[in-house]
């Protein structure tokens, strides 16, 4: 069962997101909050799998608990799911840690496949918001191949997983080397192609079907 906790401003949406959810054999919505402070709140006691969250609430909008959030219970997934494609939204969003970027008229069925990939650890954006993504990383790596080329193999396996949306711990353990090594790695690996962070890297690799 994956475990969700609601977070917007209004009522109305919460409540409509609650009833297309509760179709979902496997999901549990179990809590709801109206700004990101309410939300951060109540995470020690509901201890969600996945966040839907707003972008523009009072008290503490959604980039801001986002960024809170990632940082005090990592283990925790947000999907950003807003009206607003902003490209700083997005940015910062991504930056701070959502695993996705999903517009509010996204069908209720492609809501629920996001849901669950991003409960996998795979990253998720609605249509067009992969290409606002794209278009900032910088032109130095939009040769895909000459890029890829510059990686060593251990870079290039380590890409991949990033791609699928393994976390430090699972490709450390899956390629038998530490922890720190793959920071080590992964530092390079965004030196090399210019990138800013690793969900940078992620849509790059993605975009390229790097993973393929």
């Amino acid at each position: 069962m994956i475990k969700i906790l609601l977070v917007d401003d209004q009522s109305l949406v919460r409540r409509g997101l609650k009833a297309l959810l509760q179709f979902e054999a496997d999901f549990e919505v179990i809590g709801e909050a109206d700004n990101g402070e309410t939300a951060i709140a109540q995470l020690e006691t509901l201890q969600p799998d996945i966040i839907l969250m707003d972008v523009r609430m009072p008290v503490m909008d959604g980039v801001a608990a986002t960024r809170q959030i990632h940082q005090r219970f990592p283990h925790i997934k947000l999907l950003v799911l807003t009206t607003f494609d902003d490209d700083e939204y997005i940015t910062q969003a991504l930056h701070y840690g959502a695993s996705g970027y999903l517009l509010k008229d996204t069908p209720p069925d492609e809501l629920a496949q996001a849901i669950r990939a991003v409960h996998k650890g795979y990253t998720q954006l609605g249509p067009g918001i992969g290409q606002k993504i794209m278009t900032q990383i910088p032109a130095s790596v939009s040769n895909s191949s000459t890029a890829w080329d510059e990686l060593t193999p251990r870079e290039q396996e380590i890409l991949r997983l990033i791609a699928t949306g393994a976390n430090n711990r699972e490709i450390a353990q899956t390629l038998y080397i530490s922890q720190k090594t793959v920071k080590n790695h992964i530092t390079n690996i965004l030196s090399r192609l210019n990138l800013r962070d690793r969900t940078q890297a992620a849509i790059w690799a993605n975009s390229h079907s790097i993973h393929s």
